[in-house]
C-alpha cells in the first residue's frame, strides 16, 4: 500500500486502525461544529492525505495525497472555498518522484514547492529510488512539476517526508529522516542559482549523539532573525529525542545548538511534529510517547536565564482523552493552543481527536476534547495539524475514513 516509508517517522509499534464507529459522544459536541469540507474517493481522486495544509490568500487549500492519482504515487491538489477539489499534479512514482508527504510549501508568486520520499533518479536506496524535491509552477492554470532535488542516498540523505520552510531569500530548508554520514538523517538547505538551477547544502548531519537523529516529520521553524528550530525524535543525551536551534554564522556555515534534551516518563519524549513559537519566543509541540502516562505530551520549552527551559503542559490519558499526537499546534486569537491525537477518542473508533488547552493561572493550561473522529463520515486518524483561516476557523486532513474511507478534509469552528 505504499506506506513503508512512513515507519521512518514512527517507532514501532504505532498502529493503524480502521474500526467503524458511527456514534459520537454529545458531550463533545456543544458549540462546536466539524464538518467534513472533502472526501476522497481514492484511485485518481488521491487518497491517505497524510498532510499539512496551506491556505492562499483566495482560501484556497492546497495539500498532498501519499497515494492514488492517475499513476498510484500520490498527488498534490486543490480544495476551492466552495469545496471542489482538482489535483494538480499526478505522480508517477518514477523520476518525477512519488509519496508526497507533509504538504506543500506556498511562495509568493504562487508556485508550490514539496518532498516525496521515493523516486528521482539520484541513487540506489532501499525502495523505489531516493526521493526528491519538487516546484510545481502556475501558468495560466496550468501546473508544470520540476524536480529541483534528486537526493542520492549519500551525504545529502534520502526519504524526505518533511514539510519546507521558505525563507525571504527564496532559500528552501528541510529534513531527511535517514541518510547522511551517519545514516541518521540530515537538514538540508536549497538555494535558487541565477541560472534558474538549485543548489543542495547540507547544513547539518545528525550523529545520533547529542545533536540526536532521525529528523521529525514536522517542518522546520523559521524566526524573525533567521534562526531555525525543529526536533530530532530519538537519540539526545537521554536516548529520548531533542530539540534544536541552527543559527547562521557570518561566514555562511551553520551552528547546531541542542537546546533541550527530552527525559522521557514523566517528561516528554519522542517528538514528531513541528515547534510553533508565540509572540514572547516561546516554543511548543507534542510528543507521541511519554509524560506522566506514556502516551503523549505537549510541552513547552521557554528560554530564561540564558537557557532553555522546559515544562510539560499536558499528559494524554487514552481512552476518550485521546492519545499519542504526532501533529503541529496552532493556535487561536484567544491564545488557546489547538492541535489533533492520532489515536483515542471515540468508544469503539479511537480514531483520534482535536485537542484544546486554554491558558490559566501559574503557567497551567487545561485540556478539553473539542471533537472525537468517528471514521465516517467525519474522518479517521488525523495525523497532521490544522491551519485556520481569518475567521478563526481551523482546517484538517485525516488518513482515512471520510465518506469512502480514503481519508478527508475537515473545518473545525471552535
Amino acid at each position: 500500500m505504499g506506506h513503508d516509508r512512513f515507519s521512518r517517522y514512527m517507532i514501532s509499534g504505532l498502529a493503524l486502525f480502521a474500526v467503524l464507529a458511527m456514534l459520537v459522544n454529545a458531550a463533545w459536541a456543544g458549540a462546536i461544529t466539524t464538518e467534513v469540507a472533502y472526501s476522497f474517493a481514492g484511485d485518481e481522486d488521491g487518497e491517505y492525505p497524510a498532510t499539512d495544509l496551506v491556505r492562499d490568500g483566495e482560501g484556497n487549500l492546497y495539500g498532498t495525497t501519499v497515494q492514488g492519482g492517475d499513476f498510484g504515487g500520490g498527488t498534490v491538489f486543490q480544495l476551492s472555498p466552495s469545496g471542489v477539489h482538482t489535483v494538480l499534479y499526478n505522480f508517477a512514482g518514477g523520476a518525477d518522484g512519488g509519496q508526497p508527504y507533509g504538504g506543500v510549501t506556498l511562495d509568493s508568486q504562487g508556485d508550490l514547492y514539496g518532498a516525496a520520499v521515493i523516486g528521482g533518479t539520484g541513487g540506489s536506496c532501499v525502495e523505489d529510488g531516493c526521493g526528491v524535491i519538487y516546484k510545481l509552477t502556475n501558468s495560466g492554470g496550468t501546473w508544470t512539476q520540476t524536480v529541483i532535488h534528486n537526493f542520492t542516498g549519500g551525504k545529502d540523505g534520502y526519504g524526505p517526508g518533511a514539510g519546507l520552510t521558505l525563507d525571504e531569500q527564496g532559500n528552501l530548508y528541510g529534513m531527511t529522516p535517514t541518510g547522511g554520514a551517519y545514516g541518521l538523517g540530515v537538514i538540508y538547505q536549497l538555494r535558487p542559482d541565477q541560472g534558474g538551477g538549485w543548489r543542495l547544502s547540507v547544513i547539518h548531519t545528525f550523529t545520533g549523539g547529542l545533536d540526536g537523529g532521525t529528523a521529525s516529520a514536522g517542518r522546520l521553524l523559521l524566526d524573525h532573525a533567521g534562526n531555525l528550530f525543529g526536533v530530532a525524535t530519538v537519540f539526545g543525551a537521554n536516548g529520548k529525542g531533542t530539540a534544536f536551534k541552527l543559527t547562521r554564522r557570518p561566514n555562511g556555515t551553520w551552528k547546531m545548538t541542542t537546546i533541550y534534551a527530552f527525559k522521557g516518563y514523566p517528561d516528554a519524549g519522542l517528538p514528531y511534529g513541528a515547534l510553533i513559537s508565540d509572540d514572547s519566543g516561546n516554543l511548543f509541540g507534542t510528543t507521541y510517547y511519554e509524560g506522566a502516562n506514556n502516551l503523549g505530551t505537549v510541552y513547552q520549552l521557554s528560554f530564561r536565564n540564558g537557557t532553555w527551559k522546559e515544562k510539560v503542559l499536558y499528559s494524554f490519558r487514552g481512552g476518550t482523552d485521546g492519545a499519542s499526537p504526532i501533529s503541529n499546534l496552532v493556535f487561536d486569537q484567544a491564545g488557546n493552543l489547538y492541535g489533533t491525537t492520532s489515536e483515542g477518542g471515540a468508544p469503539g473508533c479511537s480514531c483520534g481527536t482535536i485537542f484544546k488547552l486554554t491558558p490559566g493561572q501559574h503557567g497551567n493550561w487545561t485540556e478539553t476534547v473539542a471533537h472525537a473522529f468517528t471514521n465516517a463520515p467525519d474522518g479517521a486518524f488525523p495525523y497532521n495539524g490544522m491551519v485556520a483561516d481569518q475567521s478563526g476557523n481551523f482546517f484538517g486532513t485525516t488518513v482515512h475514513g471520510g465518506d469512502d474511507g480514503e481519508g478527508a478534509i475537515y473545518e473545525f469552528t471552535p
